[in-house]
């Protein structure tokens, strides 16, 4: 019997990578397996899925506009139209099991699929459950979670302690490598921060650095600041002043294993994924929660972490205001450093997509 499974999700990389972690988990215990996605039209998913090397079809939902009602008459209409097309996908491709990840095709794929009887398994990403996946829960099979306690969002008999897949190349570069000091012409002797708001960048953290480049400038530690693509002009402007061989400004970092690599503390957005390889990487941490999510769930995510002193969490509010000072402060205190990487280590959840595939898989032989 060939097996089908219909993976589901995306809108960001945190979405998208743990979705094609869980297709090569499958297709490495079944190489036969055909593996369907659906995504949201026009998104990330769209391009990234089929550059891994699986098939997608594209739904043409979006999120609720909170500023402009009218537009949500579109909204609500592109709703019911992806309703009835995820309705035909999954009659005409008929899978074993569906699987949503989060993100706006979860929704309509994983209503479908339970609708014509197919077993279904949310993959909760965050520490805070969202509406969506508590109204799917009811007639899902297995959540796969990435925090404890989240048997106060979900039926306890459902869920099941996974972890949040990462990408696997993180781990391919060892730490502190020659290899990673050279890639970014970096010296080895110098402590290295790691600036990273997102695939997409992030404006509060970005105005937080760009506001405290003169502090940076009086100390020898390295930066390397990936601003996004919709700020690397301001930032490089603002950097022209300060530049020296210690400040790389980049939109983006080609090779983030080399970053994570030398990175002696890293500042981030807490996403779910971001934080999953944090947790695998052991790195000393400083979260800026954003406040543009679902119920504020990145300040749940953290919190989770800063409840057990394995991270330190400054409010988007207070960043511009407090992050450079608390960046010099944390990366020259090696005591603080090493209790911030022990306590996150001690979170991480190892070979998640492994544990979630084998789920799904037991789905199969019922």
């Amino acid at each position: 019997m060939k097996y089908k499974f219909i993976i589901s999700g995306g809108g960001t990389g945190g979405h998208i990578f743990p979705a094609i972690s869980i297709a090569n988990a499958l297709k490495k215990r079944l190489p036969d397996a055909d593996i369907l996605f659906v995504g949201a039209l026009g998104r990330m998913e769209m391009e990234r899925v089929p550059a891994a090397g699986y098939p997608i079809e594209g739904l043409p939902i979006s999120g609720f506009d909170r500023k402009n009602m009218l537009r949500n008459i579109k909204v609500v209409w592109n709703l019911l139209r992806s309703l009835v097309l995820a309705r035909r996908i999954i009659s005409r491709f008929k899978p074993n099991v569906a699987i949503g990840v989060g993100g706006y095709a979860s929704a309509p794929t994983l209503r479908a699929a339970s609708a014509l009887g197919v077993p279904t398994v949310i993959q909760e990403q965050n520490s805070y459950a969202g509406v969506t996946n508590k109204l799917l829960a009811k007639k899902a099979k297995r959540i796969c979670v990435a925090y404890d306690g989240m048997d106060r969002f979900f039926p306890k008999e459902k869920v099941i302690l996974t972890g949040n897949p990462v990408r696997q190349d993180l781990f391919s570069v060892g730490s502190k490598t020659e290899e990673a000091y050279k890639f970014f012409n970096f010296d080895p002797k110098k402590k290295t921060i790691l600036v990273v708001g997102g695939s997409l960048g992030a404006r509060t953290i970005n105005q937080s650095i760009i506001a405290g480049l003169d502090k940076l400038a009086e100390t020898d530690v390295q930066i390397i600041w990936q601003t996004g693509k919709f700020y690397i002009e301001d930032a490089r402007k603002a950097a022209e002043p300060f530049i020296s061989p210690n400040l790389l400004v980049t939109d983006f970092v080609s090779r983030m294993d080399m970053a994570y690599s030398i990175a002696d503390l890293v500042v981030s957005r807490a996403g779910a994924s971001s934080i999953s390889e944090l947790c695998l990487l052991a790195k000393p941490v400083i979260l800026i929660p954003s406040p543009n999510v679902a119920e504020d769930h990145q300040t749940q995510n953290a919190l989770a972490l800063v409840r057990k002193d394995a991270a330190i969490m400054i409010k988007d509010t207070d960043s511009k205001a407090q992050l450079v000072d608390k960046m010099m402060e944390v990366i020259e205190d090696e005591a603080q450093l090493n209790k911030l990487s022990k306590n996150i280590l001690q979170l991480a959840e190892k070979d998640s997509a492994d544990r979630i595939a084998e789920e799904i898989l037991k789905l199969v032989a019922l």
